[in-house]
């Protein structure tokens, strides 16, 4: 009799223990979000690993089990998962995470998004109609975005809600916190020459010049010709080029070798497991990085 009490009791421990929210989180970044908003009562898997381009990936049977055990799917939207997100939730027949159910959250609905509105057709290239979706290198955007999650969250998980909001609240202020510093240290970079526009957000909300892409058009890979016009376009400027951990480095390389501009490859996705802080440090790369 005693020892069926003690079982019992473990098995009710345990049920205790368990996150109250099961979250897929479609890339990195997202993932650290939601570990942050969510605390101790969520559980993220991560879908897409650092170092790969999301806009290119494809559905796997590993997402797909994920979102089949998924409570709630936190992506990034405005398109930049388009080639497999719907793809991976059609196939773990999760019903509660298709767009407009209650486990659907993306987080460029709710932010003021860069480039919102162009005309997408081939020949401007890879050019997303609902506006730049890479808002997550732009931290006071995510807390934002981290805002609207906690509300999420507390609509799931009604019992927790004040922890999701004042959790989110925490994130917000240890933004504010960093940004002075950030701003300070980026104050007077003479511009960036930058691969895709992944760093956009983050250089508009230090004040860096964005002075070109070493893509033509989004998307597409750089040609000689395209390359030699940068070279005589910022010729006699003074500037750096940055680019992420999975574009290829010729044509930074190229700029280099002309321009003599510092060349810098950066991540844009935390690791798998990050927290805050470890987001906060991948911020401060590219800030220390706009300085020639």
């Amino acid at each position: 009799m005693i020892r069926f009490s003690l079982l019992g009791l473990l098995m009710l421990l345990s049920g205790l223990s368990q996150a109250a929210v099961n979250i897929a989180a479609t890339v990195p970044n997202m993932g650290m979000l939601a570990r942050e908003i969510g605390g101790e009562h969520v559980q993220v898997t991560v879908m897409a690993p650092p170092g790969r381009d999301p806009h290119y990936l494809e559905a796997r049977p590993s997402m797909m089990a994920a979102l089949r055990r998924a409570d709630m799917v936190v992506s990034v939207g405005a398109e930049l998962e388009t080639g497999w997100l719907p793809a991976a939730i059609q196939g773990a027949g999760n019903r509660e995470l298709v767009p407009g159910k209650k486990g659907y959250f993306e987080g460029a609905a709710h932010i003021k998004r860069l480039n919102e509105g162009q005309q997408a057709d081939r020949s401007r290239g890879d050019v997303h109609p609902r506006g730049n979706p890479h808002f997550y290198l732009d931290p006071q955007r995510m807390a934002t975005v981290g805002q609207a999650l906690a509300e999420h969250l507390a609509r799931l998980d009604p019992d927790n809600r004040d922890d999701y909001l004042s959790r989110a609240t925490a994130f917000r202020q240890a933004v504010e916190e960093q940004l002075p510093q950030w701003r300070s240290q980026a104050a007077g970079a003479p511009g960036a020459l930058l691969y895709h526009g992944e760093p956009d957000y983050l250089m508009a909300l230090l004040d860096v010049p964005v002075v070109g892409y070493i893509e033509p058009k989004p998307g597409i890979p750089p040609t000689a010709r395209h390359l030699s016009t940068l070279v005589g376009e910022l010729e006699g400027r003074q500037g750096v080029v940055l680019y992420t951990d999975f574009q290829p480095g010729k044509g930074p390389d190229f700029i280099h070798r002309k321009l003599g501009w510092p060349t810098h490859q950066l991540p844009i996705q935390v690791a798998t497991e990050a927290d805050r802080d470890a987001y906060f440090a991948m911020i401060r790369q590219w800030v220390e990085a706009v300085q020639p």
